[in-house]
């Protein structure tokens, strides 16, 4: 199933949905695999207009390819995805890529190469490796530092003491929970936006793999998206997974149209 209202297949996409259900390195409840199809299936009620922005999703231009199927091997997994991001890319779209565990975003950095990667996430991800493995979703944002130049990191609220020593060199800045609401940023340069799930509170969205209590609402999520939209050129939802009612992936989903809205209206 298709992202609704986006199409299986147009010739100048302005958006381009991609499903990447990697789930190998989870740490505490894997299910990030199903979060694609999870996000698509809670998107189906939502109605077509925006109020807010007078625009109709149907007609914004959005495609989805499907999903990019798993591997065992996260590195090449992430380097097979970072080529589909990268064709995406160079049709002139701006990719919406659905996670999947958190590792995914370090293809869609790759592919697009922002100065600035915005993370809205309950966790740093700053590690150098978890558990020997220098791919884990635990190392986000690390890896997101070889190519921009800076990162910002929203809502973080836990982290190793290595990790937070990281944060506190210049290219690295750390919004935490209660600093968010009516945040207004002052970031140079083109984003890539991504939001790990986890970042709301687990009474919001507890279908996540690593969830962390005294996270964000829904709606102070949903106005980052909507602040940053306009000079992002790729956003990403992940860490999605089947254990809630539908409430971490009905969110998801909504940030995705949010994401669309936003950025097509400028605004």
């Amino acid at each position: 199933m298709a992202f609704p209202g986006a199409y299986d297949d147009l010739d100048d996409p302005d958006y381009t949905v991609v499903g990447a259900p990697l789930d190998v390195s989870t740490s505490f409840r894997p299910g990030a695999r199903y979060g694609p199809s999870r996000i698509r299936e809670f998107a189906r009620p939502f109605d077509d207009y925006d109020h807010r922005t007078d625009q109709h999703f149907t007609e914004l231009g959005v495609t989805d390819h499907g999903d990019v199927r798993a591997r065992d091997d996260a590195p090449d997994y992430l380097d097979y995805l970072e080529g589909v991001l990268t064709d995406v890319v160079d049709t002139g779209a701006i990719p919406l890529l659905l996670g999947g565990e958190h590792t995914v975003s370090v293809a869609g950095v790759a592919a697009v190469e922002p100065a600035v990667f915005v993370s809205v996430d309950a966790h740093l991800d700053l590690r150098e490796e978890l558990a020997g493995n220098e791919w884990s979703h635990a190392t986000v944002t690390r890896r997101a530092l070889e190519v921009a130049d800076e990162a910002v990191i929203i809502g973080a609220r836990t982290g190793s003491e290595t990790e937070w020593e990281r944060a506190d060199r210049d290219d690295v800045t750390v919004l935490p929970v209660e600093d968010v609401p009516g945040w207004t940023p002052a970031i140079d340069g083109p984003v890539y936006l991504s939001v790990d799930i986890d970042a709301a509170d687990p009474g919001v969205a507890p279908g996540t793999g690593t969830p962390e209590p005294f996270g964000l609402d829904s709606k102070t999520i949903r106005d980052v998206v909507r602040t940053l939209a306009p000079q992002s050129t790729g956003f990403d939802v992940v860490e999605v997974n089947d254990r809630d009612d539908g409430q971490a992936a009905s969110l998801a989903a909504k940030l995705v149209r949010e994401f669309v809205f936003a950025h097509s209206a400028g605004f």
